[in-house]
Parts: structure tokens; C-alpha cells; sequence
């Protein structure tokens, strides 16, 4: 092999290592950029534990916001789920808790996961929930059926053009997936 030909390989073989070394920085960082990109855009966010309710609001009791109770099942989940409350008038700061049914209707074991969604999207970054089904894998034994409570503030610096918040939750039947 000549020397010029050697030396170009010796190239290609460095560069390639160097892209390797770069690739797997980049999938290293992921965790993180996903998470300021998270932090960024407001999505996931959630209050957990007592910690959320020392967060002290001043309840402001001349607003009224009127927060709006949805569910539905992804195709697959055999469940029974609803709200028990269809809509709740709230006073912006004060904490409240809502619950929702669901049930198993099969005669097997499942495990569901809720995932929550808010409109106006906008609004999303001013409804707190402290407590919530949707922060876990919920498991089902056989015809199980389960009241789930949500607890929740609206923040009082909800801008005045907010008038309705929607809550809506999907469950999705998790039964066949394999987490790490």
C-alpha cells in the first residue's frame, strides 16, 4: 500500500472515530435538550406531592373560571372512563379536586396510563395539578373499578381573556408494553 493511500485511511479512520465520539455526545445530551426544550414550551410540566400545595395563591374571588371535565379511550383500552364532574366554576387561586371513574371490563389484569391535555394550550402554563391518575401507570385487576382524584388550582395570573379551561384526559391500554 503506498504512503499517500495509508495516510488517507489513517484520515478517514480519525474523522470516523471523531464522528462516533460526536454521535454518542449528542445522544448523551438528548436527556437534557429535551428537558429545557420541555421546560421551554411548558409541556409536561406537573406539581408533585406536598411540595405543590405550599405554592400560596390569593384567592381572587371576583373571577370566575369555568374548567371543563373531558375523557375518552384510545381505541384499544377496554375501560369504562368518565368525569364525575362535567364543569366546575373555580375562583382562580383556590385549590380544588375532581374525580374520575374508570373501570376494567375485561377479565384480564391491565395497566393504563392517562395522558392529560389542556386548551387553551396557552393557558396550560396556569393550571396546577398537585395530584393526579396521570402521573402513573394505573393497574386494573379484573372488573376493577376506580375513583381517581385530580386536585388542582387555576394560578390567579390567568389573563382576564380566559374565561373556559378545558381539562381533558385520554387513557391508553399499556398492558403489552415493555418499559425499561
Amino acid at each position: 500500500m503506498s504512503e499517500d493511500l495509508q495516510r488517507k485511511n489513517v484520515k478517514l479512520v480519525k474523522r470516523l472515530v471523531l464522528l462516533a465520539i460526536l454521535m454518542f455526545g449528542f445522544g448523551y445530551a438528548l436527556v437534557p435538550l429535551y428537558d429545557v426544550l420541555c421546560d421551554l414550551t411548558g409541556q409536561n410540566r406537573k406539581i408533585e406531592g406536598a411540595a405543590a400545595e405550599t405554592t400560596e395563591f390569593v384567592v381572587d374571588q371576583t373571577r370566575e373560571i369555568t374548567v371543563e371535565f373531558i375523557t375518552s379511550l384510545n381505541e384499544s383500552t377496554p375501560m369504562t372512563f368518565r368525569a364525575e364532574t362535567r364543569s366546575l366554576k373555580v375562583h382562580p387561586g383556590q385549590y380544588y379536586t375532581v374525580n374520575f371513574y374508570a373501570k376494567n371490563n375485561t377479565d384480564n389484569k391491565i395497566k393504563a396510563q392517562a395522558i392529560p391535555s389542556i386548551a387553551p394550550g396557552l393557558a396550560e402554563e396556569f393550571f396546577k395539578k398537585t395530584q393526579c391518575f396521570c402521573f402513573t401507570t394505573q393497574t386494573f385487576e379484573p372488573k376493577e373499578e376506580k375513583t381517581m382524584p385530580v386536585r388542582f388550582v387555576v394560578n390567579p395570573k390567568l389573563p382576564e381573556r380566559y374565561k373556559t379551561i378545558t381539562l381533558s384526559y385520554t387513557f391508553f391500554d399499556r398492558t403489552n408494553i415493555v418499559e425499561n
